[in-house]
């Protein structure tokens, strides 16, 4: 059974039950999210760290040109760590390759696609309108369209109890009980005052913090909060001036740290904790910053040298260049369809590209053996993992 003792009412909430039923079951209610909060020296030293590297990214937009070329592989990396923390099972290649292939596509890609679609969707939304609760709406009505988990009232605010857990769990042995249906209206609207107006006193860096951490606390949805919650992140950051563009990708930094990520979103919760979550949550901005940084810097070395040898011939090389940056994985129809061109004229550019060394084959499969090819450099540099060397 959910322990009530081991929660002890602090600024952020505390347990509670619902009066005059007997059936009832402890579940822990939110307090509105604090305006102002005295950080400590840790905090601090965090914040400083997690800025400076922030700051570096957002120079990214000065130092490359077109970096827009650099988004796709950062948002692809973020939607498919999101969702493999809620248990989706695709690689990085899977989701790859299933955009150029509908037979490569599984229910798994498929929910990474989506995440796609919503992401799209919000950083559109949030270029005429402030981060609402009709935002969110509209964003979790499309991550939850034609996947698994579309029959739990996509776009709509739970009207049920749920609780985290094991497979299984009950409220009385659940880890987590959100707060009861009753109190999502007055909690959101105080989330969506704090995010717009209230929090901005506070450093944008911990206004991103608390609103995920109280957002993930609230679980306003039946399915689909964890997602909609880090996706948030990265839209709050560019509304605040932070992040010119969504090149920071934490879910990669929380999948990794799955455990520590969980334990200290209910550490504030039990014993309000709100010092740990915002260490953790800044070591995940400093080093998430970092490794786009630097990543993005071997792309761009790669695609430099690339573009430098293609514009030298009279051809559509230079182009493919760019759409391989894009996505490393292609097809002769791929190709020809991105570009205009002829079927031939697609194989002859994907011919010179594989003698220069930039393509290799995966071979055929599929109806009609339908030959593949992949960027190995470019690949290599979007797939290999993060060298963390903080323990939580």
């Amino acid at each position: 059974m959910v322990d009530a003792s081991r929660f002890v009412e602090s600024l952020f909430g505390g347990p509670a039950r619902e009066p005059g039923n007997r059936a009832a079951f402890t579940y822990y209610l939110p307090r509105p999210i604090p305006r102002g909060l005295d950080l400590s020296p840790d905090v601090v030293a965090g914040l400083s760290d997690a800025d400076a590297a922030l700051g570096l990214l957002q120079g990214l937009g000065i130092l490359i040109r077109d970096p827009s070329l650099l988004i796709g592989p950062y948002l692809r990396r973020e939607a498919l760590a999101s969702s493999r923390i809620e248990g989706t099972q695709a690689s990085l290649s899977d989701v790859l390759q299933a955009e150029i292939d509908d037979e490569s596509r599984t229910d798994d890609t498929g929910e990474v696609e989506r995440y796609l679609e919503a992401t799209a969707q919000a950083y559109e939304l949030a270029k005429t309108l402030p981060i609402t609760q009709r935002l969110v709406l509209q964003v979790h009505a499309t991550l939850l369209r034609g996947v698994r988990g579309e029959e739990k009232s996509p776009g709509e605010f739970r009207r049920t109890p749920v609780w985290v857990g094991h497979t299984g769990a009950t409220p009385d042995t659940a880890v987590f009980v959100p707060p009861l249906p009753a109190h999502l209206p007055e909690l959101m609207q105080d989330w969506e005052v704090f995010v717009n107006d209230e929090g901005r006193a506070l450093p944008p860096l911990i206004q991103a913090a608390l609103m995920h951490y109280q957002f993930e606390t609230i679980h306003p949805f039946l399915d689909g909060n964890g997602r909609i919650g880090r996706l948030l992140i990265n839209l709050l950051l560019m509304e605040r001036d932070r992040l010119a563009m969504p090149l920071l990708y934490l879910s990669n930094y929380f999948e990794t740290h799955r455990d520590a990520y969980y334990e200290r979103l209910q550490g504030v919760r039990e014993r309000g904790d709100i010092d740990a979550w915002l260490v953790f949550f800044l070591e995940a901005v400093k080093s998430q910053a970092g490794d786009a940084v630097a990543r993005s810097r071997r792309l761009v070395e790669i695609r430099e040298s690339y573009h430098s040898e293609a514009i030298k011939e009279r051809s559509n090389l230079a182009r493919l260049v760019e759409i391989i940056v894009r996505n490393p994985f292609v097809t002769v129809r791929s190709v020809q369809v991105q570009l205009e061109m002829t079927n031939q004229g697609a194989r002859n550019l994907i011919r010179s590209a594989v003698d220069r060394g930039w393509l290799r084959s995966l071979g055929t499969r599929g109806r009609g053996g339908r030959e593949r090819w992949y960027a190995s450099a470019i690949l290599e540099v979007m797939e290999a993992p993060m060298d963390y060397t903080s323990a939580f």
